[in-house]
């Protein structure tokens, strides 16, 4: 069957401000994620790719609209189905001051019983992007053949959720997967089982270099809010590796 790369948009505003942005409109990316996007052609020029897939919101059509203008060519098409989980009452809001509500430990600890309020169920999340996968597999064998090669611009969680799904994993060890702003994961599906043949490749490993200590949590539950959508340097899940969801 076909092959999906899942590319995590750029690094955006709401991640150097430190909210859990969501579905909030407005959020673009920001100069650094600007830049990504940028070097994101590059680094898939030797990729043959049939058809781009991306999530309605902003930041992944930011993240991609470099990527077309390379490729004019390339189909474009959109699903809101791997857009960012719905975090409803959350959404927009400061991760520092959600590190504090009780939900924060369901989340961290057992994602799969987590339902935000206002919002979906992070079950529900990993539900809808995994249908979307799967039927978009089937489009494009159908379209180009077995060893076509797709893309897929989504957000942290939905990136998380669906290499989980293709590792067999229950939703609830989801959080010890990491993936940073504009990293490439590949997964090719087969009759049997899919495959993960790269995991948040950014083509630079200097973030694997030993980091400053970060200021201490108020308890250890805090500290793992950082991998929503953190406001660390490159903006991704590097403070701590598992949180609710990357936006």
């Amino acid at each position: 069957m076909a092959m999906l790369i899942l590319v995590r948009h750029g690094r955006s505003t709401a991640n150097t401000a430190g909210l859990l942005a969501g579905w909030t409109p407005g959020v673009a990316l920001d100069e650094r994620g600007a830049e990504q996007a940028a070097a994101l052609p590059g680094r898939l020029a030797g990729v043959p790719l049939a058809a781009a897939v991306s999530s309605p919101l902003q930041r992944c059509r930011e993240t991609l609209a470099p990527l077309f203008a390379a490729r004019p060519e390339l189909e474009q098409h959109t699903d809101d189905r791997i857009g960012e989980c719905h975090y409803g009452d959350w959404s927009n809001r400061k991760l520092s001051e959600l590190s504090g509500e009780p939900l924060m430990k369901i989340v961290q600890q057992h994602p799969s019983a987590a339902a935000f309020p206002g919002g979906e169920s992070m079950r529900a999340m990993q539900a809808r992007a995994v249908d979307a996968v799967r039927e978009w597999n089937a489009r494009i064998e159908e379209e180009h053949g077995s060893d076509a090669v797709f893309l897929m611009c989504s957000h942290g969680d939905i990136i998380k959720s669906l290499v989980a799904d293709a590792l067999g994993m229950h939703l609830d060890l989801f959080q010890r997967i990491h993936v940073d702003p504009c990293s490439v994961t590949a997964v090719r599906y087969t009759p049997t089982r899919p495959f993960l043949l790269r995991l948040g490749d950014t083509g630079d490993f200097g973030s694997l270099a030993p980091r400053p200590a970060p200021a201490p949590a108020p308890d250890a539950e805090a500290a793992g809010t950082a991998d929503f959508e953190s406001a660390t340097e490159d903006g991704g899940n590097a403070v701590v590796g598992g949180g609710a969801g990357a936006a």
